[in-house]
């Protein structure tokens, strides 16, 4: 799906276009937008799509990486400094925040930010004017809010690592952005996409073993995960990309490991309980030997290993009995 802007989308899953959907009815607004997803899921472009819809298109859009700044250098960074401020700021020097002016500025990894500076985020977001460090003058700011995280940010407030008043403050408009595995229907666009890109002279197609393994495979590292491959893949590859092509953690992983993987994922990041990583797990099963089995009760348990009077428990207990 392509965007009459400079960035396009390429999204065929339902999830990703109901996203798209949703900034393209929103861009308009001066809200604060809060992305919300794993490392390398697209966070930065998504940001990037926001601004370029808004009405603020045509001016500054600044991009802040929380996680790369120190943070003793992030309030002059941020908000700037006067001359003296101190010993080795021998000139003024604008912040981050008015060079938007006017645009939008994107904090991603927002969870990084350092307790004793939100304070004066907030400030900052609430008056609409700052401070520069060892200045005495306001200045006024107007510019729209991106921020994003890799954790659940309700969870750092709840922990009293994060204030609640600054969370209320940029989560007006949040926006989960799924992982890669969530959304696999993409993953052959985007293999397309970037082997244009990487090796534009050659026409490479992918061959259905190799497209399976990728398809099947957890994605950890999410789309920019996916980039890296095809670009190595590109340097070595022609013609056609073949199972062999592939790096061998993608060939190698199999579809019960890579269960067992995202529910153990899910299991340590505390999002589930022990019982619901368990249900998780025993669904995915079941539904995949249905699958497998093309809706056949008695092989699909055979292939679990089950008896047939088990197998149809879980289906009832699971409520799978309608959904072969």
């Amino acid at each position: 799906m392509h965007s009459a802007h400079s960035i396009s989308f390429i999204a065929q899953s339902e999830i990703m276009r109901g996203i798209i959907a949703r900034i393209n009815t929103i861009s308009a607004s001066d809200s604060s937008i809060f992305l919300i997803g794993e490392t390398g899921v697209g966070k930065e472009l998504i940001a990037e799509y926001v601004h370029q819809t808004s009405t603020r298109s045509a001016c500054p859009f600044v991009k802040v990486g929380l996680t790369a700044l120190p943070h003793e250098l992030l309030e002059s960074e941020l908000f700037g400094h006067d001359k003296g401020a101190y010993t080795s700021a021998s000139n003024e020097k604008k912040g981050l925040f008015e060079l938007a002016h006017t645009g939008s500025i994107f904090l991603d990894d927002i969870d990084d930010f350092p307790l004793p500076l939100q304070a004066k985020l907030l400030r900052v977001l609430e008056s609409r004017e700052l401070m520069r460090v060892g200045g005495t003058t306001s200045i006024s700011v107007d510019v729209r809010l991106i921020t994003a995280s890799k954790v659940d940010l309700k969870d750092l407030v709840n922990r009293g690592l994060f204030r609640a008043d600054l969370y209320y403050r940029i989560n007006v408009v949040p926006m989960v952005i799924p992982p890669l595995r969530d959304r696999a229907q993409d993953i052959p666009l985007l293999v397309d996409h970037f082997l244009k890109r990487f090796a534009p002279e050659r026409q490479i197609s992918v061959d259905a073993g190799a497209l399976d393994a990728l398809l099947q495979y957890s994605w950890p590292g999410n789309i920019r995960e996916l980039r890296n491959a095809v670009q190595r893949i590109a340097l070595f590859v022609n013609g056609q990309v073949r199972l062999a092509d592939l790096p061998s953690e993608i060939r190698q992983e199999n579809p019960l490991d890579l269960m067992i993987k995202a529910c153990d994922r899910c299991f340590a990041e505390g999002k589930m309980s022990f019982d619901e990583v368990v249900t998780c797990l025993e669904t995915n099963l079941i539904r995949r030997a249905l699958r497998e089995s093309g809706g056949n009760r008695t092989n699909a348990a055979k292939v679990l290993g089950l008896n047939l009077s088990t197998f149809r428990d879980k289906l009832k207990k699971y409520k799978l009995d309608d959904q072969e």
